[in-house]
């Protein structure tokens, strides 16, 4: 069987959408199917293309089986709404016109977050004869509205009418979370033609090691509590309240020694490092977004992961793919989002969970998880225990069995 997945995040890019589509498209070539993937040149978040490649009409590359086209797109930061929608619709135009030189395919897959792509994959599936899969990562636009992006418009009721015509003519629906399923159904989408495949983590990758030396060394964290987040620096994720954490925490070095580690990029990164330099906190340390095969050993830094989302309501039915990869890691978490990733973590038993955006409880949280040592192994433990539960080969194959299922294969 021939797969077509359209996404407009690939490696060497290490956002969730890239390293799902990657993972899973690896064990689908490895299962015997040929797959293509039309994608742009990484850039993701700075938008800047990435050091070795261009911003070309079409590039070709194999990379593990994979067949990868990369084709031109209009490049911009994640910074104002207008330039991401043109480098959607870029995107978007660009996938279609490069789909007729991909021969013989039997089914295509469009993934969010944003939308556009899943409409360049519902056109390609229309011209080709072939199923559409609308692989559901986030409900948007509703996010971007969330986010504080843009305002209720008619533009938003526009979008929205898209996204569940996109719903309707879907072959299946594979969603990542129970709680966007819930949404679809609960807005009239057929509850029969819905499979949830939730995140998951490379267990080749994300397993227990021991400190890299080296970076903590390098980062001067010998001795240190050391307490992170690794993933994007967007609104979304309302990091403000990790530095007011570390603030409340420099009020009283003298009782404990916890440092903050953030890495990564994002829309907000430059606000946050202007705000911590102006409240002199030096408890906490900003690291530029490293490669894909880098990025374990900065995991391996953390004695705990703080995963942080906006107090909203849309976040209650979002899952960090980052609660996978600490778990994997033997990582504590320490959860600032409330709903169905709450449900895994205190159901599992693998950290303690917090109101988001409120650091009086984060840093309550913390303190707890550095002087009990036995609650700490408990946790670890547990994370090492249920992350097998996520193990991306077993998740790939589960979305190839509906792949191959919608295809008629």
């Amino acid at each position: 069987m021939h797969i077509l997945f359209l996404t407009d995040n690939f490696p060497p890019e290490v956002n969730a959408p890239a390293s799902r589509t990657f993972e899973h498209c690896r064990e689908w070539v490895k299962s015997g199917h040929k797959v293509t993937v039309i994608t742009c040149a990484p850039n993701f978040p700075k938008g800047h293309v990435y050091e070795g490649y261009q911003n070309k009409i079409w590039q070709s590359a194999d990379i593990d089986g994979i067949r990868v086209i990369r084709v031109w797109s209009y490049i911009a930061a994640n910074e104002g709404f207008v330039k991401r929608i043109l480098d959607y619709l870029s995107y978007m135009f660009m996938s279609v016109l490069a789909a007729p030189f991909v021969r013989k395919v039997d089914v295509v897959v469009g993934t969010s977050p944003q939308f556009f792509t899943a409409c360049a994959a519902y056109i390609v599936s229309r011209y080709k004869f072939v199923p559409f899969i609308f692989e559901l990562r986030d409900l948007w636009p509703e996010s971007i509205k969330t986010v504080g992006a843009m305002k209720d418009s008619f533009l938003i009721r526009v979008l929205e009418k898209i996204e569940y015509f996109l719903y309707r003519k879907a072959k299946r629906i594979v969603s990542v979370t129970n709680s966007f399923k819930n949404v679809l159904v609960k807005n009239g989408v057929e509850v029969d033609k819905i499979d949830v495949i939730t995140n998951g983590v490379d267990l080749e990758r994300f397993y227990p090691v021991e400190k890299d030396e080296d970076l903590v060394s390098q980062y001067q964290l010998k001795d240190s509590f050391v307490a992170g987040y690794i993933g994007t620096h967007g609104m979304a994720h309302a990091l403000d309240t990790l530095l007011r954490t570390a603030e409340k925490l420099q009020s009283e070095s003298g009782e404990i020694n916890i440092k903050l580690v953030l890495l990564g990029d994002g829309a907000n990164k430059k606000a946050l490092l202007q705000e911590a330099k102006q409240k002199k906190l030096k408890n906490i340390i900003f690291i530029d977004s490293v490669d894909k095969e880098a990025v374990s050993r900065y995991w391996s830094l953390l004695d705990a992961s703080i995963i942080h989302l906006k107090k909203t309501d849309l976040f209650k039915s979002v899952i960090p793919s980052k609660l996978f990869e600490s778990m994997g890691m033997g990582i504590p978490i320490l959860l600032g989002v409330q709903g169905e990733s709450a449900e895994i973590v205190n159901n599992n038993h693998v950290g303690m969970t917090f109101e988001p955006e409120n650091e009086d409880e984060l840093v309550e949280s913390l303190k707890k998880l550095h002087k009990n040592n036995n609650l700490y192994g408990d946790y670890r433990d547990a994370c090492i225990t249920t992350a097998k539960a996520y193990d991306r080969k077993y998740l790939a194959n589960e979305m190839l069995k509906v792949i191959v299922h919608a295809a008629g294969k």
